[in-house]
């Protein structure tokens, strides 16, 4: 597929070379009678003996599990759901890490016809008990002693309408769980596993609170299976087709990693789970995949790691080098494919192939060795870092989703990829740009609804039925998106300029010492940030210049470090006005953490959050 024949339809044009809307062609309608289950037994019809998924055999290698023994698994599950009194729309919460377990019971839920609501596992058992109360689970299933504890801790909370707690953590309680089943005949299953159609909710996900309470978005089986349906060929490359297989490291409770999950179940794509940050480059090593799914801290974090590692060993200056080589080289490719350059020149051939030996090979090898594409979404990505990853040979394709589209709705693909953009809408969907530069969607993965709020409903959507994302972008004329902000999150100084955070945030989150940044400047003289450091990579810089180690509290007070700061301050603000530029900035000697309350789950920044908590910091900026 070319960037000439991407599939698009576009409309409305501007006189900046802009569109206001950007559709793809459906290219597949599933029957109205089925749900997200059917996809996986036509594989299962198709290819019975299939691996699946991969669970660790202990001694740091993995056995496979055909789409038989998966089923056998699930079948036996979702009895054992029935016989303890689970029925057809009944709302099942699951509380556990990325892992089989959790695919098995994802589909053992739906196989007894009932709803999963899935609760992130770092959860605090004030939010959990928010969480059942809202959904009304019957049932919650715990993936660990711990995580039992935190839902009774959590269930105390609602007097009479206590979840009965179930642990499903490890293969003989699913296995116990089974056999209270076993007297449930498959006919019976089978009525539960048809009961729901296309239209009915497959699942309760609930928003992240990066702007507020966490809402219950009501997503569908269409969603789910028919937002597959469209973009498993409109990706096909990106997944390749013999052997292809991924490993899932993101919570299972973030809708992008499930969703992936399910596409991967229908295509027969093979996937194995990382539950631990500590065992991630084991796991990388041990099954090699073929192409991985990630969020942008974690770019940044093997950029920035790679970096540090180099220096540390004397190297800085060719990592440098060769950086800004695979930088070059990206950008002569993405200009050759736009028909705006030669592509890449001999010379820088020559060099690139040279650093593909002294450099790049040893970034392959970390990722695994056989890692062929990688998909970046949940937030937007810093362009130099993406074309570093292109440039090295580990295409980035961007894209863009939120809970309510189930996550992917745009995407860049392998002969349309434009770095900095995240991409074309995926097959069946629209993106327009209203008057406000608010992004606006339809299509069958937007989502039914909130649960309980019907007038946060009414008001997610527009006249023509199109969802209101929040977020604020642009179309290119080819119908690339490009995201530029959060409408809640646009800066108005005091001055009356009107200020997007967003790009200069990412720019400063660049610099290896950056871990965090929050531009700031509502109803203020002028623009200024919060920035906090990566505790690993101030060791790593102390160690490469020749400081003894530093804390996060005197890192902050460091005036190297502050100077260092500064550089990416200053690259920030040469993309702005005068007027935008940010003039002070204050080095936080704490982390943000999802443990803090100030990340989500999904490693986006909660700014109400960071704004409220360090409200004192933000005025002695102005006032000192």
């Amino acid at each position: 597929m070319t960037e000439e024949n991407v599939g698009s339809e576009r409309a409305a044009r501007t006189s900046s070379n802009q569109i206001r809307e950007s559709a793809t062609a459906q290219v597949a309608w599933l029957e109205p009678d089925t749900n997200a289950t059917d996809g996986v037994l036509d594989l299962w019809t198709a290819r019975p003996h299939q691996p699946v998924y991969a669970v660790p055999n202990g001694t740091g290698g993995w056995v496979d599990v055909s789409i038989t023994s998966f089923l056998d698994q699930v079948r036996g599950v979702s009895k054992g759901l029935i016989a303890l009194g689970v029925e057809p729309g009944d709302r099942i919460a699951v509380m556990a890490p990325t892992s089989y377990s959790w695919a098995v019971v994802d589909q053992a839920i739906w196989f007894a016809g009932a709803i999963s609501v899935p609760i992130y596992e770092t959860s605090s058992p004030h939010q959990v008990s928010e969480l059942l109360q809202d959904s009304g689970a019957k049932f919650a299933l715990a993936g660990s002693v711990a995580l039992q504890d935190v839902l009774r801790a959590a269930g105390v909370k609602l007097n009479g309408n206590r979840p009965a707690v179930l642990p499903i953590g490890e293969v003989r309680q699913l296995d116990d769980l089974a056999a209270s089943g076993e007297h449930i005949s498959d006919e019976r299953l089978e009525a539960a596993r048809s009961h729901a159609n296309l239209d009915d909710v497959a699942t309760l996900v609930y928003t992240s609170g990066t702007t507020g309470q966490p809402k219950g978005v009501r997503i569908t089986h269409r969603n789910l299976a028919e937002g597959a349906a469209n973009i498993l060929p409109f990706a096909d490359q990106i997944l390749g087709e013999n052997e292809s297989r991924t490993l899932i490291f993101l919570p299972l409770a973030h809708v992008l990693a499930r969703a992936v999950q399910l596409m991967c179940l229908h295509r027969g794509v093979q996937v194995a789970h990382s539950a631990s940050a500590a065992t991630l480059l084991e796991d990388l090593g041990s099954f090699r995949p073929t192409w991985l799914l990630a969020v942008p801290r974690v770019f940044e974090k093997v950029y920035n790691g790679a970096s540090a590692k180099a220096r540390a060993e004397g190297k800085g200056k060719i990592f440098e080098t060769a950086k800004e080589t695979a930088i070059a080289y990206s950008k002569a490719l993405q200009a050759e494919a736009m028909g705006e350059g030669p592509g890449p020149s001999v010379r820088l051939r020559a060099r690139r192939a040279m650093f593909a030996k002294l450099v790049y090979a040893k970034l392959h090898a970390r990722l695994g060795g056989s890692v062929r594409y990688m998909i970046s979404g949940a937030s937007t990505l810093n362009p130099e870092i993406a074309h570093f990853f292109t440039g090295i040979g580990l295409p980035v394709q961007e894209g863009y989703g939120l809970t309510e589209s189930t996550a992917p709705i745009t995407l860049n693909i392998p002969g349309a990829t434009r770095v900095g953009t995240v991409g074309i809408p995926v097959p069946g969907n629209v993106v327009r740009i209203a008057e406000d530069s608010e992004v606006l969607l339809k299509g069958p993965v937007i989502f039914d609804g909130y649960h309980n709020q019907p007038a946060a409903t009414a008001e997610a959507f527009d006249a023509e039925g199109f969802f209101r994302t929040g977020d604020l972008g642009s179309l290119d004329e080819d119908g690339f998106l490009t995201l530029t902000g959060r409408k809640k999150d646009l800066i108005v100084t005091a001055g009356g300029k009107n200020v997007y955070p967003m790009p200069m945030e990412e720019i400063i989150r660049a610099h290896p010492l950056v871990a965090q940044a929050l531009v700031v400047g509502d109803d203020r003289p002028y623009v200024a940030a919060l920035i906090t450091l990566d505790a690993d990579a101030v060791t790593d810089w102390c160690r490469a210049n020749g400081f003894r180690s530093l804390s996060l509290i005197d890192a902050a007070k460091h005036p190297k470090v502050r100077q260092e700061i500064g550089i990416s301050v200053e690259a920030a603000n040469r993309r702005v006005s005068r007027a935008e530029s940010i003039r002070k900035f204050e080095l936080l000697d704490v982390e943000l953490s999802e443990e803090s309350g100030h990340m989500t789950p999904s490693l986006k920044l909660q700014r109400h959050r960071v704004l409220a908590d360090f409200e004192g910091v933000i005025e002695s900026v102005y006032s000192n």
